[in-house]
Parts: structure tokens; C-alpha cells; sequence
């Protein structure tokens, strides 16, 4: 049976491939080609993907994005589409879906909102339901160095606190653009945002949010 992350893997190939190798992304300095250089290394070489998140490591992320990054485009879609090797964790399912549901939801809409011409991609409620699940769990993490106060709101009244502070901010919208927004990429997501006129400002300019 197909999963959410199995289905995103597949869109975020399909577009990678469609877009070419130097299509904009909403990933600062990266274009598509290192884009699905990033997702590649993070599947399969987890001893550099841990520089992501540890700072000693990041020279070795950097030598493998750049070995990746060079090899031929149509190699790194087929590596993106054929997953993860045989005896990673992210064979099994339930890891599958945890770690790369909104891995892949982000990074497909990434590739999606840097293109002039994008509009808004309809998703069906059971898909919007789970990626808010994933939020409810992340949001504290996403959400620990951001400026202010800072609450998600679905439109139907459900909330996560993603940071306590004052003053607050509340940020309105459907999970799959408040996870856009939540992940960094405030400004390409469709959300309404109340609270204090700086604290929004702060919330827009500054590069505190995701991880």
C-alpha cells in the first residue's frame, strides 16, 4: 500500500526531473541539481547527513553534497526515486513516514513556489490531517529559536504552541502552509498572521525557524 512519504518521494522525482537541473528553489543557494543532491545524501550516507545537525560534521556534508552534486542529474532522480538502500531504517515503513512525510511534502514545494507560475496545490483533508500531526509533534523544535511567541492555528481552531514568549504571534492557515511557514519558508506561505506589527516583521525577516 502506498504511504504519504512514498507518494511524495515520487512527486518530488517526477518535478526534480521535469524542472531540470537549474531550477530555482526556495533553498538559499541551492538550485534543483543540489537539492536532490541533499535529499540523496541524507538517505544514504547518514555519517555526512549528521552535519546537518552537528557542526563538526559539516565539512563531511559538504565533500559528499559535492560528490553527489556531480554526478549525472538523471543519477540522482533514479537514487531519489528507488529510495533508500537495502538495510537503511528507512526501509521500514513506520520510520519511512515519520522522517520523510514532511521531508519531501517541504522539498517538493520548494522546487514548486520558486517557479514564477506556481499555483496552489489541493490536498485532500486526510493528507492535511497527518501532516498536522507531524507539526503538533515538531513544533517545538521548529519553532525554539523564533523571536517572539509564536502559536500555529488550523482554521478550524486547533492550535500548537511552537514557542513561548511574548509578545505572541498567532499564524493562521491550513498544516500544509503552516508547515511551509513553520520550516522556514515563511514567505511563500499562505497564511494570515495576528499579533504585534514588529514581532511579525521579526517572524518574516529572520531565519530562526526550522531546522
Amino acid at each position: 500500500m502506498s504511504t504519504f512519504a512514498q507518494r511524495e518521494r515520487l512527486l518530488l522525482a517526477d518535478l526534480l526531473e521535469a524542472e531540470g537541473p537549474e531550477a530555482p528553489t526556495l533553498c538559499e543557494g541551492w538550485q534543483t541539481r543540489e537539492l536532490a543532491a541533499h535529499v540523496v545524501v541524507r538517505e544514504r550516507r547518514p555519517d555526512a547527513a549528521a552535519g546537518l545537525l552537528i557542526k563538526p560534521l559539516a565539512p563531511r556534508l559538504d565533500k559528499a553534497m559535492e560528490e553527489f552534486a556531480a554526478k549525472p542529474y538523471g543519477e540522482l532522480i533514479q537514487l531519489i526515486r528507488t529510495g533508500p538502500p537495502r538495510f537503511s531504517p528507512f526501509q521500514l515503513k513506520q520510520i519511512d513516514e515519520a522522517s520523510n512525510t514532511i521531508e519531501f511534502y517541504v522539498h517538493t514545494e520548494d522546487v514548486r513556489r520558486a517557479q514564477p507560475d506556481w499555483t496552489p496545490r489541493e490536498l485532500d483533508p486526510v493528507f492535511q490531517d497527518a501532516l498536522w500531526s507531524r507539526l503538533e509533534r515538531s513544533a517545538r523544535l521548529v519553532g525554539r529559536s523564533a523571536p517572539t511567541g509564536l502559536v500555529l492555528r488550523r482554521p478550524d481552531g486547533q492550535t500548537a504552541v511552537a514557542h513561548r514568549g511574548t509578545p505572541v504571534v498567532t499564524v493562521t492557515g491550513e498544516p500544509s502552509e503552516l508547515l511551509m511557514f513553520a520550516y522556514g519558508r515563511q514567505n511563500a506561505a499562505k497564511v494570515e498572521l495576528d499579533g504585534d506589527e514588529n514581532a511579525i516583521a521579526k517572524l518574516h525577516e529572520g531565519k530562526q525557524l526550522g531546522i
